[in-house]
């Protein structure tokens, strides 16, 4: 895989729970990181993706926000 973003996470897929034409999949990272993302069906079948698969969590944003307690 050769991708240009720099924030990519390799886990497993925990969940993937399909909706009318969205999905949303849940990857653990470990250390207790676990992210979700909402992808299209289509995509979910494409990429083969279900439980205990390995993928990348690939984040690309124009903005981050941070806050603290």
């Amino acid at each position: 895989m050769k991708i240009s973003a720099r924030n990519r996470f390799k886990g497993k897929v925990v969940e993937v729970t399909k909706g009318a034409t969205t999905a949303h999949v849940r990857i653990d990272l470990g250390n207790g990181l676990v992210v979700t993302s909402s992808i299209t069906n289509e995509a979910v079948d494409e990429l083969e993706l279900t439980v205990g698969s390995d993928a990348y969590a690939v984040i690309k944003a124009s903005d981050v926000m941070v806050a603290i307690d």
